[in-house]
């Protein structure tokens, strides 16, 4: 299969297109490291504005979507460390998370000292999600190819109900522990719109209601969320403007105690279920759901291509996907 000369993605993903020398279309619009660096610093000045807008003026500065994988726990180390800030955690388990994943957030709460929510839905109405993402796609072909049909399902559930909690709590800040290859830096930091949020909610919202009816609401904002008295919050995804390393993330969280979970796939830290959900987009869609990401980390410099394609070729665990498989199914 044909991939980019520069980055990782292969000839299969949607609207590619090559010159001559085998760069791809989206490496030619690339600016180059230098608009990177200038936007990078602008973005974090911005940031930095919004703490000291924002900071004790609720009871917690931030509410962090905490998934105990390795962006995420680098992301509440920087918001307790480097800024002190008072922080919630929220982490949807969507059951499948690593035993070693629910150690490493315990572990995190203490040696970090934040408070934690481990929100933990009912699994019939993750199981119907979750089969019927396996089976067919649910949402807008544009939104796969940044991400499997099963993977959008699961983030749309964190997304929402961690907005939800936010604006229930009048918590100003909503971090994320997006990867600069997740995100793009025009949307690190963004202020909610209501009428925005809830268009983009009902293009989520109504794909998996139809598969599990009202029992998917309290994962949702609902209609009194969207009062003029309620206040949302700024969503903020630090590492999409920071320094990106995963060298040094992988130093700093192994010395708070963090243990990396086996079993998982090559491009998580914190779900068993991404090893069928890469699988079945692969198989549906030609390309792995990570190529996107990976492209844009390769491309900006923050991972180098060999290791790239290294985590798109290395092969799924068997046993684990056919361990998701028979807990899907039983």
């Amino acid at each position: 299969m044909k991939t980019c000369a520069k980055c990782v993605l292969p000839e299969t993903f949607p609207g590619i297109r090559f010159n001559d020398e085998g760069v791809c279309n989206y490496c030619l619009e690339f600016k180059g490291k230098r608009d990177l660096k200038a936007r990078k610093a602008d973005y974090r000045a911005r940031f930095e504005k919004l703490i000291a807008e924002h900071r004790g003026r609720s009871g917690y500065d931030a509410l962090m979507s905490y998934s105990g994988g390795k962006d995420s726990t680098y992301t509440l180390a920087l918001l307790r460390e480097s800024y002190d800030l008072n922080v919630l955690a929220v982490t949807l388990d969507n059951g499948f998370m690593p035993e070693q994943t629910t150690k490493n957030i315990r572990l995190m709460s203490e040696r970090l000292g934040f408070d934690h929510i481990l929100y933990r839905p009912r699994f019939d109405v993750l199981k119907k999600i979750f089969s019927a993402s396996m089976l067919k796609d649910l949402f807008p072909l544009k939104t796969l190819n940044r991400a499997s049909s099963i993977c959008t399902s699961c983030i749309s559930l964190v997304k929402f109900f961690t907005l939800r909690t936010a604006v229930e709590k009048s918590i100003p800040l909503l971090a994320f522990g997006w990867s600069p290859g997740q995100i793009p830096m025009a949307s690190s930091i963004l202020a909610n719109n209501p009428d925005m949020v809830k268009a983009s909610q009902k293009v989520l919202f109504e794909p998996l209601h139809k598969l599990a009816g009202d029992a998917i609401r309290p994962y949702f904002l609902e209609e009194a969320h969207f009062r003029p008295s309620c206040r949302f919050p700024v969503n903020v995804s630090p590492l999409a403007f920071f320094d990106y390393d995963e060298e040094k993330i992988m130093e700093k969280i192994k010395g708070l105690g963090w243990i990396a979970p086996g079993k998982v796939d090559a491009n998580s830290t914190n779900c068993l279920l991404n090893s069928l959900a890469n699988t079945v987009h692969q198989e549906r869609h030609g390309f792995h759901p990570y190529a996107f990401e990976m492209a844009k980390l390769v491309r900006e410099g923050y991972l180098d291509r060999r290791t790239a394609l290294e985590k798109l070729n290395k092969a799924e665990d068997q046993a684990t996907v056919e361990a998701v498989k028979k807990k899907l199914s039983s």
